[in-house]
């Protein structure tokens, strides 16, 4: 063994180790009769109501990626648990990086009545053929095995009434990355007083430097994961209902993730609707430039429903360093606030 190689096996070993003993996701199912109702409102011709969705990366790495995160991971738990008790809650919450033990406890004790995870660490990944570019790299995390699950979850104020949930394949992975078995998940949501549900996707895609392979390995697997994720898509998502789609995305900065993701992905981006002052969303955040969509890793999309039309009405940061929000991620939160909008007269569908 050269000094070189011992830090990387030391890593790979530890991560064995957490992967072992690591604690389960949670999940938690609301009964449909203990939902409440969504704030709807009229205007004689329609109805509206409103979603507010937080995408939030926990830095729930374990040791010895990360340490001494158990303390910011127990506020992130307990401040939203005090908001969900206070009423002011985002109404659900897109996790990435639920990965220690920590982050685990963080995510059950955010009072969420609602929480389903995505893939766990032994589902099985996508079959994707075809070679990565370069070779393989055992001592950066490419050792063919999965020693963590996805990392990824859903918490809702309202009933999650089906899961989905999808690993990208073993063959659409690069550096340390594989070491999680990482993926995309679908929830889909009951909103009671509108006429239909709502399906809301979270993913966590393959990191760049951080993935401790060369630019064109890991720029490979995050392409052939925009792919997996829009497949996914297009076989689960009920063309009835609106769309959501947010999440860690891993494209901040990188002209060329962007171009394969889009070219995959025809949805609207929050940013880039809500940067024209005349789409009437309310920006409640610093954006610099003119493509702020390209200074970060947090993102969410979404696209309009046979029965229910979606628009963002504002958007805004949370856990961003504010004295009422401190930051206890590296990552702030991104909240986007929803209108939901139908005919008056839409009879609405059992959904629950």
């Amino acid at each position: 063994m050269t000094r070189k190689q011992s830090p990387t096996i030391a890593i790979i070993a530890s991560a064995l180790l957490l992967g072992a003993c690591g604690s389960t996701p949670p999940l938690r199912v609301m009964a449909c009769a203990d939902a409440p109702a969504a704030p709807v409102r009229s205007d004689g011709e329609s109805r509206t109501a409103t979603l507010s969705v937080l995408t939030y990366n926990l830095e729930g790495l374990g040791w010895p990626a990360r340490k001494g995160r158990a303390r910011q991971l127990a506020q992130i738990g307990s401040r939203l648990a005090a908001m969900n008790a206070a009423g002011t809650a985002p109404d659900v919450v897109l996790f990435q990086e639920m990965f220690s033990p920590a982050a685990k406890r963080a995510v059950a004790a955010s009072g969420y009545p609602a929480i389903a995870p995505g893939p766990r660490r032994l589902d099985p990944p996508d079959a994707v053929n075809g070679r990565m570019p370069g070779s393989a790299k055992p001592l950066k995390g490419e050792v063919g095995i999965r020693l963590l699950g996805s990392g990824i979850a859903i918490a809702s104020r309202y009933p999650i009434v089906a899961v989905e949930t999808d690993a990208y394949g073993r063959r659409a992975c690069a550096g340390l990355d594989c070491l999680a078995n990482k993926g995309v998940m679908l929830a889909r949501l009951h909103l009671p007083g509108v006429p239909g549900l709502v399906d809301v996707y979270n993913t966590h895609m393959n990191s760049r430097a951080a993935s401790g392979v060369a630019e064109p390995r890991n720029l490979a697997a995050h392409a052939r994961q925009a792919l997996a994720a829009s497949d996914f898509i297009a076989r689960t998502q009920a063309p009835e209902n609106p769309l959501i789609l947010g999440g860690d995305f891993n494209m901040r900065h990188s002209e060329a993730r962007w171009e394969g993701f889009s070219a995959h992905h025809p949805l609207a981006l929050v940013h880039e609707v809500c940067i024209d002052p005349a789409s009437g969303c309310q920006v409640a955040l610093s954006w610099d430039g003119d493509e702020p969509w390209m200074d970060t890793q947090d993102l969410q999309f979404f696209a309009n429903g046979e029965r229910l039309a979606i628009r963002p009405l504002r958007v805004e940061a949370m856990f961003d360093g504010r004295p009422d929000s401190p930051r206890l991620s590296d990552h702030d939160g991104f909240l986007v606030t929803y209108e939901l909008r139908w005919p008056a007269a839409t009879v609405p569908v059992p959904a629950c």
